[in-house]
Protein backbone atom coordinates (compact mmCIF):
# COMPACT_ATOMS: atom_id res chain seq x y z
CA UNK A 1 0.00 0.00 0.00
CA UNK A 2 1.34 3.41 -0.89
CA UNK A 3 2.24 5.90 2.16
CA UNK A 4 3.74 8.93 0.23
CA UNK A 5 1.63 10.39 -3.21
CA UNK A 6 2.70 13.22 -4.61
CA UNK A 7 0.55 13.02 -7.79
CA UNK A 8 -3.55 12.61 -8.33
CA UNK A 9 -6.65 13.91 -10.46
CA UNK A 10 -9.19 15.33 -8.71
CA UNK A 11 -12.38 15.03 -9.89
CA UNK A 12 -14.42 17.60 -8.30
CA UNK A 13 -17.72 18.52 -8.83
CA UNK A 14 -18.96 21.83 -7.01
CA UNK A 15 -22.41 22.05 -5.53
CA UNK A 16 -25.57 22.58 -7.60
CA UNK A 17 -27.61 25.25 -7.26
CA UNK A 18 -31.25 25.08 -5.41
CA UNK A 19 -34.26 25.95 -7.48
CA UNK A 20 -36.41 29.18 -7.40
CA UNK A 21 -39.94 28.65 -6.21
CA UNK A 22 -43.07 29.77 -8.05
CA UNK A 23 -46.09 30.22 -5.51
CA UNK A 24 -49.01 32.69 -4.93
CA UNK A 25 -49.40 33.70 -1.29
CA UNK A 26 -53.30 33.11 -0.37
CA UNK A 27 -54.73 33.27 2.62
CA UNK A 28 -58.23 34.15 3.68
CA UNK A 29 -59.85 36.44 1.75
CA UNK A 30 -57.18 37.30 -0.47
CA UNK A 31 -57.14 33.98 -2.90
CA UNK A 32 -54.62 36.12 -5.01
CA UNK A 33 -51.98 37.79 -2.73
CA UNK A 34 -49.28 38.41 -5.11
CA UNK A 35 -46.09 36.33 -5.74
CA UNK A 36 -44.47 34.63 -2.77
CA UNK A 37 -41.64 32.40 -4.12
CA UNK A 38 -38.32 32.41 -2.64
CA UNK A 39 -35.19 31.90 -4.09
CA UNK A 40 -32.58 28.79 -4.25
CA UNK A 41 -29.62 28.67 -2.23
CA UNK A 42 -26.24 28.55 -3.27
CA UNK A 43 -24.47 25.70 -4.69
CA UNK A 44 -21.02 24.64 -2.21
CA UNK A 45 -17.86 25.43 -3.51
CA UNK A 46 -14.64 23.12 -3.00
CA UNK A 47 -11.71 24.45 -1.90
CA UNK A 48 -8.19 23.80 -1.63
CA UNK A 49 -6.47 25.31 1.85
CA UNK A 50 -2.60 24.19 2.66
CA UNK A 51 -2.89 21.88 6.12
CA UNK A 52 0.75 22.05 7.48
CA UNK A 53 -0.29 18.66 9.19
CA UNK A 54 -1.01 17.19 5.76
CA UNK A 55 2.50 15.95 3.91
CA UNK A 56 0.85 13.59 1.33
CA UNK A 57 -1.83 13.40 -1.39
CA UNK A 58 -2.99 10.17 -0.15
CA UNK A 59 -6.71 10.77 1.07
CA UNK A 60 -6.79 11.70 -2.48
CA UNK A 61 -5.73 8.76 -3.95
CA UNK A 62 -8.01 6.58 -2.90
CA UNK A 63 -10.88 9.38 -2.87
CA UNK A 64 -10.61 11.06 -5.92
CA UNK A 65 -13.81 11.99 -6.41
CA UNK A 66 -15.00 14.65 -4.36
CA UNK A 67 -18.14 16.79 -4.82
CA UNK A 68 -19.94 19.69 -2.68
CA UNK A 69 -23.33 19.93 -1.08
CA UNK A 70 -26.38 21.58 -3.21
CA UNK A 71 -28.39 24.30 -2.44
CA UNK A 72 -31.52 23.86 -1.49
CA UNK A 73 -34.72 25.25 -3.46
CA UNK A 74 -36.93 27.67 -2.09
CA UNK A 75 -40.29 27.39 -0.89
CA UNK A 76 -43.84 29.56 -0.83
CA UNK A 77 -43.97 32.49 2.13
CA UNK A 78 -40.58 34.14 0.64
CA UNK A 79 -38.59 31.30 2.14
CA UNK A 80 -35.31 31.32 0.13
CA UNK A 81 -33.45 27.42 -0.08
CA UNK A 82 -30.66 27.02 2.05
CA UNK A 83 -26.82 27.58 0.79
CA UNK A 84 -24.80 24.19 0.47
CA UNK A 85 -21.76 23.78 2.57
CA UNK A 86 -18.36 24.50 0.92
CA UNK A 87 -16.10 21.19 0.60
CA UNK A 88 -12.50 22.23 2.45
CA UNK A 89 -9.60 19.81 1.34
CA UNK A 90 -6.42 20.08 3.29
CA UNK A 91 -3.28 19.57 0.59
CA UNK A 92 0.13 19.85 1.47
CA UNK A 93 2.66 23.32 1.53
CA UNK A 94 3.55 23.07 -2.15
CA UNK A 95 1.36 21.96 -4.05
CA UNK A 96 0.84 22.94 -7.26
CA UNK A 97 -2.87 22.75 -9.24
CA UNK A 98 -3.18 21.95 -13.15
CA UNK A 99 -6.00 21.58 -15.52
CA UNK A 100 -5.84 18.10 -17.28
CA UNK A 101 -4.19 19.63 -20.11
CA UNK A 102 -1.30 21.12 -18.14
CA UNK A 103 -1.94 24.80 -17.69
CA UNK A 104 -0.87 25.55 -14.25
CA UNK A 105 -3.47 26.92 -12.10
CA UNK A 106 -2.10 27.77 -9.00
CA UNK A 107 0.95 27.52 -6.67
CA UNK A 108 0.11 26.75 -3.12
CA UNK A 109 2.69 27.65 -0.73
CA UNK A 110 2.46 28.70 2.76
CA UNK A 111 -0.08 28.17 5.46
CA UNK A 112 -3.40 28.92 5.22
CA UNK A 113 -2.85 29.58 1.34
CA UNK A 114 -6.63 28.36 -0.15
CA UNK A 115 -7.48 28.41 -3.89
CA UNK A 116 -11.02 27.93 -5.05
CA UNK A 117 -11.14 25.07 -7.21
CA UNK A 118 -14.43 24.89 -8.11
CA UNK A 119 -17.63 27.28 -7.60
CA UNK A 120 -20.75 26.61 -6.45
CA UNK A 121 -24.03 27.02 -8.71
CA UNK A 122 -25.98 30.02 -7.67
CA UNK A 123 -29.57 29.39 -6.98
CA UNK A 124 -32.30 30.36 -9.32
CA UNK A 125 -34.72 32.88 -8.06
CA UNK A 126 -38.23 32.73 -7.25
CA UNK A 127 -41.56 34.24 -8.70
CA UNK A 128 -41.18 37.14 -6.12
CA UNK A 129 -37.93 37.97 -7.37
CA UNK A 130 -38.99 37.91 -10.85
CA UNK A 131 -42.13 40.60 -10.38
CA UNK A 132 -42.51 43.44 -11.65
CA UNK A 133 -44.59 46.53 -12.38
CA UNK A 134 -45.52 45.10 -15.50
CA UNK A 135 -45.46 41.33 -14.32
CA UNK A 136 -46.83 41.74 -11.49
CA UNK A 137 -47.42 37.48 -10.75
CA UNK A 138 -44.65 35.41 -12.86
CA UNK A 139 -45.47 31.69 -13.08
CA UNK A 140 -42.44 30.56 -13.66
CA UNK A 141 -38.86 30.60 -11.30
CA UNK A 142 -35.39 30.37 -12.50
CA UNK A 143 -33.83 26.48 -12.05
CA UNK A 144 -30.47 26.58 -10.33
CA UNK A 145 -27.45 26.78 -11.80
CA UNK A 146 -25.15 23.56 -12.16
CA UNK A 147 -22.17 23.37 -10.19
CA UNK A 148 -19.22 23.61 -11.96
CA UNK A 149 -16.76 19.83 -13.02
CA UNK A 150 -13.21 19.57 -13.45
CA UNK A 151 -10.59 17.11 -13.36
CA UNK A 152 -7.21 18.64 -11.74
CA UNK A 153 -3.89 17.57 -11.15
CA UNK A 154 -2.15 18.09 -7.76
CA UNK A 155 1.31 17.90 -7.79
CA UNK A 156 3.07 17.51 -5.04
CA UNK A 157 6.40 19.78 -4.91
CA UNK A 158 8.63 18.74 -1.36
CA UNK A 159 9.53 21.45 0.86
CA UNK A 160 12.72 21.37 2.36
CA UNK A 161 15.80 23.48 3.31
CA UNK A 162 18.13 20.47 1.86
CA UNK A 163 17.57 18.28 -1.31
CA UNK A 164 20.48 15.48 -1.27
CA UNK A 165 20.83 14.69 -5.14
CA UNK A 166 23.22 11.89 -6.60
CA UNK A 167 23.22 8.46 -8.73
CA UNK A 168 21.48 5.78 -6.94
CA UNK A 169 22.97 3.98 -4.35
CA UNK A 170 25.08 6.63 -3.67
CA UNK A 171 24.09 6.64 0.14
CA UNK A 172 21.69 9.58 0.52
CA UNK A 173 19.12 7.25 2.71
CA UNK A 174 21.92 6.62 4.46
CA UNK A 175 22.99 9.66 5.43
CA UNK A 176 19.52 10.88 6.17
CA UNK A 177 18.94 8.52 8.63
CA UNK A 178 22.00 9.92 10.59
CA UNK A 179 21.74 13.58 9.92
CA UNK A 180 18.25 13.10 11.32
CA UNK A 181 15.62 10.65 13.17
CA UNK A 182 14.40 9.58 9.71
CA UNK A 183 13.92 5.46 8.99
CA UNK A 184 14.53 5.10 5.20
CA UNK A 185 14.67 2.13 3.41
CA UNK A 186 17.97 1.26 3.09
CA UNK A 187 19.34 -1.34 0.75
CA UNK A 188 22.62 -2.56 -1.34
CA UNK A 189 20.61 -2.59 -4.83
CA UNK A 190 19.81 0.25 -6.83
CA UNK A 191 16.32 2.29 -6.38
CA UNK A 192 15.62 1.49 -3.22
CA UNK A 193 14.23 4.65 -2.85
CA UNK A 194 10.92 5.22 -4.59
CA UNK A 195 9.75 8.22 -2.97
CA UNK A 196 11.42 11.17 -1.34
CA UNK A 197 12.46 10.79 2.56
CA UNK A 198 11.96 13.89 4.76
CA UNK A 199 14.02 13.79 7.90
CA UNK A 200 14.60 17.35 10.17
CA UNK A 201 18.18 17.63 11.23
CA UNK A 202 19.23 20.24 13.77
CA UNK A 203 23.09 21.25 14.80
CA UNK A 204 24.51 23.62 17.12
CA UNK A 205 22.52 26.37 18.28
CA UNK A 206 20.90 26.96 15.04
CA UNK A 207 17.15 26.10 14.54
CA UNK A 208 16.03 22.85 12.90
CA UNK A 209 16.25 22.34 8.89
CA UNK A 210 14.52 19.45 7.07
CA UNK A 211 16.29 17.18 4.50
CA UNK A 212 15.13 15.81 1.45
CA UNK A 213 16.57 12.47 0.29
CA UNK A 214 15.63 12.48 -3.46
CA UNK A 215 15.33 9.46 -5.22
CA UNK A 216 18.67 8.75 -7.21
CA UNK A 217 18.92 10.40 -10.82
CA UNK A 218 20.62 8.73 -13.65
CA UNK A 219 21.42 9.87 -17.27
CA UNK A 220 18.15 10.91 -19.11
CA UNK A 221 16.29 11.47 -15.47
CA UNK A 222 15.10 15.16 -17.64
CA UNK A 223 13.52 13.66 -20.24
CA UNK A 224 11.68 10.75 -18.01
CA UNK A 225 14.29 8.55 -17.75
CA UNK A 226 14.49 6.14 -14.53
CA UNK A 227 11.00 8.20 -13.56
CA UNK A 228 13.64 11.24 -13.33
CA UNK A 229 10.76 13.58 -13.70
CA UNK A 230 9.09 12.39 -10.64
CA UNK A 231 11.95 13.17 -9.03
CA UNK A 232 13.40 16.30 -10.58
CA UNK A 233 10.26 18.34 -9.39
CA UNK A 234 10.97 17.80 -5.65
CA UNK A 235 14.11 19.84 -5.84
CA UNK A 236 12.91 22.93 -6.90
CA UNK A 237 11.42 23.79 -3.27
CA UNK A 238 14.82 23.20 -1.84
CA UNK A 239 17.05 25.99 -1.08
CA UNK A 240 20.55 23.99 -0.88
CA UNK A 241 21.69 21.19 -2.91
CA UNK A 242 23.41 18.96 -1.51
CA UNK A 243 25.52 16.09 -4.26
CA UNK A 244 26.52 13.23 -2.69
CA UNK A 245 28.95 11.54 -4.52
CA UNK A 246 30.12 7.83 -4.15
CA UNK A 247 33.91 7.58 -3.50
CA UNK A 248 33.34 3.32 -3.46
CA UNK A 249 31.62 2.52 -6.43
CA UNK A 250 32.72 -0.30 -9.09
CA UNK A 251 31.15 0.64 -11.77
CA UNK A 252 33.55 1.10 -14.56
CA UNK A 253 33.62 4.61 -16.30
CA UNK A 254 32.31 6.16 -12.95
CA UNK A 255 33.79 8.58 -10.24
CA UNK A 256 33.34 11.54 -8.47
CA UNK A 257 33.84 14.34 -11.24
CA UNK A 258 31.96 12.80 -13.85
CA UNK A 259 28.94 12.08 -11.58
CA UNK A 260 28.70 15.72 -10.41
CA UNK A 261 28.81 16.42 -14.50
CA UNK A 262 25.98 14.06 -15.44
CA UNK A 263 23.78 15.16 -12.25
CA UNK A 264 24.22 18.94 -13.02
CA UNK A 265 23.27 18.48 -16.42
CA UNK A 266 19.91 17.27 -15.67
CA UNK A 267 19.30 19.60 -13.19
CA UNK A 268 20.35 22.26 -16.00
CA UNK A 269 18.23 20.44 -18.43
CA UNK A 270 15.21 19.90 -16.41
CA UNK A 271 15.48 24.03 -15.01
CA UNK A 272 17.31 26.86 -15.75
CA UNK A 273 16.08 27.93 -12.08
CA UNK A 274 18.36 25.51 -10.57
CA UNK A 275 21.70 26.59 -11.83
CA UNK A 276 21.93 29.30 -9.46
CA UNK A 277 20.99 27.18 -6.69
CA UNK A 278 23.62 27.24 -3.79
CA UNK A 279 25.54 23.95 -3.93
CA UNK A 280 27.67 21.89 -1.53
CA UNK A 281 29.69 18.61 -2.25
CA UNK A 282 29.50 15.48 0.12
CA UNK A 283 32.02 12.36 -0.67
CA UNK A 284 30.73 9.61 0.63
CA UNK A 285 31.81 5.93 2.32
CA UNK A 286 35.57 7.13 2.85
CA UNK A 287 35.55 3.93 5.66
CA UNK A 288 36.32 2.33 2.30
CA UNK A 289 40.48 2.55 1.95
CA UNK A 290 40.44 2.86 -1.42
CA UNK A 291 37.41 5.38 -1.52
CA UNK A 292 39.42 7.70 1.15
CA UNK A 293 42.69 7.96 -1.06
CA UNK A 294 40.12 8.89 -4.00
CA UNK A 295 38.22 11.50 -2.21
CA UNK A 296 41.68 13.27 -1.30
CA UNK A 297 42.63 13.08 -4.92
CA UNK A 298 39.45 14.53 -6.25
CA UNK A 299 38.76 17.38 -3.56
CA UNK A 300 41.34 19.55 -4.74
CA UNK A 301 39.21 19.87 -8.11
CA UNK A 302 35.93 20.01 -6.30
CA UNK A 303 37.22 22.89 -4.49
CA UNK A 304 39.18 24.27 -7.63
CA UNK A 305 35.01 25.21 -8.81
CA UNK A 306 34.27 26.52 -5.68
CA UNK A 307 32.64 23.73 -4.20
CA UNK A 308 32.64 23.55 -0.45
CA UNK A 309 33.86 19.41 0.10
CA UNK A 310 32.79 17.71 3.08
CA UNK A 311 34.18 13.76 3.29
CA UNK A 312 31.92 11.50 5.53
CA UNK A 313 31.10 7.80 5.86
CA UNK A 314 27.66 6.94 7.01
CA UNK A 315 28.61 4.07 8.45
CA UNK A 316 30.85 5.11 11.23
CA UNK A 317 29.54 8.75 11.16
CA UNK A 318 32.90 10.19 10.81
CA UNK A 319 32.47 13.80 9.36
CA UNK A 320 28.77 13.89 9.85
CA UNK A 321 28.68 15.98 12.83
CA UNK A 322 30.40 18.46 10.74
CA UNK A 323 28.87 18.39 7.75
CA UNK A 324 25.36 18.91 9.52
CA UNK A 325 26.76 22.15 11.46
CA UNK A 326 27.77 23.46 8.14
CA UNK A 327 24.31 22.64 6.87
CA UNK A 328 22.54 24.58 9.56
CA UNK A 329 24.77 27.59 9.05
CA UNK A 330 24.47 27.67 5.76
CA UNK A 331 20.24 27.19 6.00
CA UNK A 332 20.22 30.26 8.50
CA UNK A 333 22.16 32.24 6.18
CA UNK A 334 20.07 31.77 3.57
CA UNK A 335 16.61 31.99 5.62
CA UNK A 336 17.69 35.38 6.62
CA UNK A 337 18.81 36.64 3.25
CA UNK A 338 15.19 35.15 1.54
CA UNK A 339 12.17 37.56 2.15
CA UNK A 340 9.89 36.83 4.42
CA UNK A 341 7.38 33.75 3.20
CA UNK A 342 3.76 34.51 3.19
CA UNK A 343 0.60 32.86 1.97
CA UNK A 344 -0.20 32.68 -1.74
CA UNK A 345 -2.32 36.10 -3.18
CA UNK A 346 -5.06 35.44 -5.15
CA UNK A 347 -5.06 37.81 -7.74
CA UNK A 348 -8.60 39.26 -9.09
CA UNK A 349 -8.81 39.75 -12.45
CA UNK A 350 -12.17 42.17 -12.66
CA UNK A 351 -14.10 42.58 -16.11
CA UNK A 352 -12.58 45.25 -18.43
CA UNK A 353 -14.80 48.00 -19.27
CA UNK A 354 -15.69 47.85 -22.48
CA UNK A 355 -15.66 43.75 -22.45
CA UNK A 356 -18.87 42.75 -24.37
CA UNK A 357 -21.46 40.39 -22.21
CA UNK A 358 -21.57 38.14 -25.31
CA UNK A 359 -19.93 36.88 -28.73
CA UNK A 360 -21.66 35.77 -32.09
CA UNK A 361 -19.43 33.73 -34.15
CA UNK A 362 -20.42 31.30 -37.14
CA UNK A 363 -20.72 27.81 -36.49
CA UNK A 364 -20.82 26.11 -40.09
CA UNK A 365 -24.18 26.58 -41.31
CA UNK A 366 -25.20 28.41 -38.09
CA UNK A 367 -23.99 30.77 -35.11
CA UNK A 368 -22.60 29.82 -31.68
CA UNK A 369 -23.54 32.64 -29.21
CA UNK A 370 -21.18 32.73 -26.24
CA UNK A 371 -20.81 34.88 -23.28
CA UNK A 372 -21.30 34.26 -19.38
CA UNK A 373 -24.89 35.73 -18.94
CA UNK A 374 -26.70 34.45 -22.26
CA UNK A 375 -25.24 30.84 -21.14
CA UNK A 376 -26.49 31.36 -17.52
CA UNK A 377 -29.79 32.25 -18.63
CA UNK A 378 -30.18 29.47 -20.51
CA UNK A 379 -29.08 27.35 -18.06
CA UNK A 380 -31.56 28.67 -15.37
CA UNK A 381 -34.55 28.65 -17.75
CA UNK A 382 -37.24 26.11 -17.46
CA UNK A 383 -38.53 25.31 -21.11
CA UNK A 384 -41.42 23.22 -19.41
CA UNK A 385 -42.76 26.51 -19.32
CA UNK A 386 -43.90 29.02 -22.54
CA UNK A 387 -44.19 32.06 -19.76
CA UNK A 388 -40.58 31.01 -18.94
CA UNK A 389 -38.98 30.99 -22.26
CA UNK A 390 -40.82 33.87 -23.04
CA UNK A 391 -39.16 35.87 -20.45
CA UNK A 392 -35.40 34.51 -22.07
CA UNK A 393 -36.41 35.92 -25.25
CA UNK A 394 -36.88 38.97 -24.02
CA UNK A 395 -33.30 38.76 -22.39
CA UNK A 396 -31.63 37.71 -24.64
CA UNK A 397 -33.35 40.54 -27.40
CA UNK A 398 -32.63 43.68 -24.81
CA UNK A 399 -29.01 42.11 -24.29
CA UNK A 400 -28.87 42.97 -28.41
CA UNK A 401 -28.30 39.18 -29.23
CA UNK A 402 -30.74 39.64 -32.41
CA UNK A 403 -29.26 42.57 -33.38
CA UNK A 404 -25.96 41.18 -33.42
CA UNK A 405 -27.87 38.49 -35.77
CA UNK A 406 -29.08 40.41 -37.66
CA UNK A 407 -25.60 42.43 -38.51
CA UNK A 408 -23.76 39.28 -39.30
CA UNK A 409 -26.09 38.42 -41.62
CA UNK A 410 -28.43 35.55 -40.69
CA UNK A 411 -31.21 34.53 -41.98
CA UNK A 412 -34.43 33.45 -41.11
CA UNK A 413 -34.49 29.94 -39.97
CA UNK A 414 -30.92 29.47 -39.43
CA UNK A 415 -29.88 27.68 -36.15
CA UNK A 416 -28.46 29.77 -33.36
CA UNK A 417 -27.10 27.58 -30.43
CA UNK A 418 -26.32 28.92 -27.03
CA UNK A 419 -25.13 26.41 -24.77
CA UNK A 420 -27.02 23.07 -24.98
CA UNK A 421 -29.78 24.82 -26.84
CA UNK A 422 -30.53 25.28 -29.91
CA UNK A 423 -33.15 26.56 -31.84
CA UNK A 424 -34.41 28.54 -35.54
CA UNK A 425 -33.71 32.03 -35.25
CA UNK A 426 -36.88 34.32 -36.80
CA UNK A 427 -35.41 37.94 -37.11
CA UNK A 428 -38.18 40.26 -35.68
CA UNK A 429 -36.54 43.87 -36.48
CA UNK A 430 -39.13 44.30 -38.99
CA UNK A 431 -42.16 44.26 -36.63
CA UNK A 432 -42.05 40.63 -34.53
CA UNK A 433 -42.83 39.81 -31.23
CA UNK A 434 -39.40 39.43 -29.15
CA UNK A 435 -40.64 36.25 -27.71
CA UNK A 436 -42.44 34.78 -31.25
CA UNK A 437 -38.84 35.54 -33.14
CA UNK A 438 -35.44 34.96 -31.45
CA UNK A 439 -36.94 31.55 -30.37
CA UNK A 440 -38.75 30.24 -33.18
CA UNK A 441 -38.10 26.62 -32.25
CA UNK A 442 -35.58 25.33 -29.92
CA UNK A 443 -34.05 21.79 -28.59
CA UNK A 444 -32.64 21.23 -25.81
CA UNK A 445 -29.52 19.34 -25.90
CA UNK A 446 -30.85 17.91 -29.62
CA UNK A 447 -33.66 15.91 -28.19
CA UNK A 448 -37.03 17.56 -27.92
CA UNK A 449 -38.28 20.66 -29.93
CA UNK A 450 -40.18 23.40 -27.79
CA UNK A 451 -42.59 25.83 -29.91
CA UNK A 452 -41.73 29.11 -28.58
CA UNK A 453 -43.93 31.09 -30.93
CA UNK A 454 -46.06 33.47 -28.68
CA UNK A 455 -45.07 31.95 -25.89
CA UNK A 456 -44.77 34.71 -23.47
CA UNK A 457 -48.41 36.57 -24.49
CA UNK A 458 -50.02 33.23 -24.71
CA UNK A 459 -48.86 32.53 -21.11
CA UNK A 460 -50.18 35.78 -20.24
CA UNK A 461 -53.28 35.05 -21.15
CA UNK A 462 -53.75 32.40 -19.91
CA UNK A 463 -53.13 33.76 -16.40
CA UNK A 464 -55.19 36.30 -16.73
CA UNK A 465 -58.30 33.56 -17.71
CA UNK A 466 -57.37 31.76 -14.33
CA UNK A 467 -57.33 34.77 -12.68
CA UNK A 468 -60.95 36.03 -14.11
CA UNK A 469 -62.03 32.50 -12.95
CA UNK A 470 -60.84 32.84 -9.73
CA UNK A 471 -62.27 36.63 -9.02
CA UNK A 472 -64.94 38.26 -10.89
CA UNK A 473 -63.26 41.64 -11.33
CA UNK A 474 -60.27 40.39 -13.01
CA UNK A 475 -60.97 40.60 -16.67
CA UNK A 476 -60.76 37.42 -18.52
CA UNK A 477 -59.95 39.36 -21.79
CA UNK A 478 -56.68 38.41 -23.46
CA UNK A 479 -55.25 41.77 -24.48
CA UNK A 480 -55.44 42.42 -28.40
CA UNK A 481 -52.61 42.96 -30.77
CA UNK A 482 -53.12 46.65 -31.82
CA UNK A 483 -53.44 46.75 -35.90
CA UNK A 484 -51.07 47.86 -37.97
CA UNK A 485 -48.34 47.29 -35.43
CA UNK A 486 -47.44 43.57 -36.21
CA UNK A 487 -46.27 41.57 -33.60
CA UNK A 488 -44.03 44.38 -31.44
CA UNK A 489 -46.91 45.91 -29.63
CA UNK A 490 -47.68 42.53 -28.42
CA UNK A 491 -44.33 41.30 -27.04
CA UNK A 492 -43.58 39.57 -23.92
CA UNK A 493 -43.22 41.54 -20.69
CA UNK A 494 -40.12 42.20 -19.54
CA UNK A 495 -37.98 41.92 -15.93
CA UNK A 496 -37.75 44.66 -13.77
CA UNK A 497 -40.94 46.44 -14.90
CA UNK A 498 -40.23 46.86 -18.58
CA UNK A 499 -42.64 46.07 -21.24
CA UNK A 500 -42.47 46.18 -24.91
CA UNK A 501 -46.12 46.15 -25.37
CA UNK A 502 -46.37 49.39 -23.99
CA UNK A 503 -44.18 51.21 -26.32
CA UNK A 504 -45.76 52.10 -28.88
CA UNK A 505 -48.85 53.58 -26.40
CA UNK A 506 -49.26 57.78 -25.91
CA UNK A 507 -50.53 59.00 -23.24
CA UNK A 508 -52.47 62.53 -23.12
CA UNK A 509 -51.88 65.33 -21.41
CA UNK A 510 -54.65 66.88 -18.89
CA UNK A 511 -55.94 69.39 -22.01
CA UNK A 512 -56.20 66.26 -24.75
CA UNK A 513 -58.51 64.31 -22.38
CA UNK A 514 -61.03 67.55 -21.75
CA UNK A 515 -60.78 68.00 -25.47
CA UNK A 516 -61.75 64.82 -25.76
CA UNK A 517 -64.41 64.83 -23.53
CA UNK A 518 -65.87 68.39 -24.97
CA UNK A 519 -66.48 66.24 -28.31
CA UNK A 520 -67.74 63.57 -27.08
CA UNK A 521 -70.78 66.06 -24.92
CA UNK A 522 -71.52 68.11 -28.38
CA UNK A 523 -71.59 64.72 -30.23
CA UNK A 524 -74.06 63.54 -28.14
CA UNK A 525 -76.28 66.82 -27.99
CA UNK A 526 -76.59 66.87 -31.72
CA UNK A 527 -77.37 63.35 -31.84
CA UNK A 528 -80.16 64.06 -29.43
CA UNK A 529 -83.02 65.79 -31.44
CA UNK A 530 -82.60 63.17 -34.62
CA UNK A 531 -83.34 60.48 -31.91
CA UNK A 532 -86.43 62.57 -30.23
CA UNK A 533 -87.59 62.99 -34.37
CA UNK A 534 -87.17 59.07 -35.05
CA UNK A 535 -89.41 58.22 -31.90
CA UNK A 536 -92.49 60.62 -32.66
CA UNK A 537 -92.49 59.47 -36.25
CA UNK A 538 -92.19 55.71 -34.93
CA UNK A 539 -94.96 56.31 -32.51
CA UNK A 540 -96.96 58.23 -34.96
CA UNK A 541 -97.23 55.29 -37.64
CA UNK A 542 -98.31 53.05 -34.79
CA UNK A 543 -101.64 55.40 -34.08
CA UNK A 544 -101.91 55.12 -37.73
CA UNK A 545 -102.28 51.53 -37.60
CA UNK A 546 -104.00 50.62 -34.17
Amino acid sequence: MPTFVDRVVLHAAAGDGGHGCASIHREKFKPLGGPDGGDGGRGGDIRLVVDPSVTTLLDFHFHPHQRASRGRPGQGSNRSGADGEDLILPVPDGTVVLTDDGEQLIDLVGAGSAFVLARGGRGGRGNAALASARRKAPGFAELGEPGELLDAVLELKTVADVALVGFPSAGKSSLVSVLSAAKPKIADYPFTTLVPNLGVAQAGDHLPYTVADVPGLIPGASEGRGLGLEFLRHIERCSLIVHVLDCATLEPGRDPLSDLDVIEAELAAYSADLSDRPRLVVLNKIDVPDAADLADLVTADLQARGLDVFAVSSATRRGVHALSLALAERVAALRAAAPSRTATRIVLRPRAVNEPDFTVTSNGDGYLISGAKPQRWVRQTDFTNDEAIGFLADRLARLGVEKELARLGATAGVEVTIGDVTFDWEPTLSGGGLGDGLLGGAAVGGDAAVDLLGADEQGAGDQAVAAGERNPRVPTTVPQRPAGRGTAAAASMGPRGSDDRLSSSVRLTRAERMARARRARLADSDSAPEAAGADARTGGAADADA
